[in-house]
């Protein structure tokens, strides 16, 4: 017996073979589809959702009742897409912020094209006697097992300490 989440496959299948056929460059997309395309059926949306986040698409379409709840769970994704009426090309063309996004599953540690990538930023470091002795010694580990001397020595000057602790 075929199930209601089966037959929306089946459904999904077929109407991608029929939108296929009509595109002028079908034999390209078809290639795509032949090597990439994927019809995956979860048990529920929290595992759906850890599969996105796993695959961390360039481009996700939230087909699903409340896609602003869903959106909460999405932590890997180029660019994300509300709704039947939100169509990828919007996002591509006109309502997104730009058209370059992280592909092959880098959207796990980079985000889209932005505004900050265009500008210089640097770090701004403080720390009072207090902060730096409370953490000084464990610094000074750090520098050292990564063979740092002169970076563990300029922690311990500063803590007042004259030799390696």
């Amino acid at each position: 017996m075929v199930t209601d989440d089966e037959a929306l496959l089946q459904r999904t299948l077929e109407e991608t073979v029929r939108q296929l056929r009509l595109l002028p460059r079908q034999e390209i997309a078809g290639m795509s589809l032949d090597a990439r395309g994927h019809l995956l059926l979860v048990e529920d949306m929290e595992r759906g959702t850890e599969v996105v986040n796993r695959i961390a698409p360039e481009h996700l379409e939230l087909m699903v009742q409340d896609p602003e709840r869903t959106l909460g769970s999405i932590r890997n994704a180029g660019a994300v897409f509300l709704g039947p009426f939100t169509a990828e090309a919007l996002g591509d063309y006109m309502a997104g912020p730009n058209h370059v996004l992280p592909t092959g599953g880098t959207a796990r540690f980079f985000s889209p094209l932005g505004v900050y990538d265009f500008l210089k930023r640097s770090s701004v470091i403080s720390f009072s006697r207090q902060a730096l002795m409370g953490r000084a010694e464990k610094v000074a580990r750090f520098a050292r097992l990564e063979g740092l001397e002169a970076h563990a020595r300029a922690v311990d000057l500063r803590a007042g300490r004259r030799e390696p602790a």
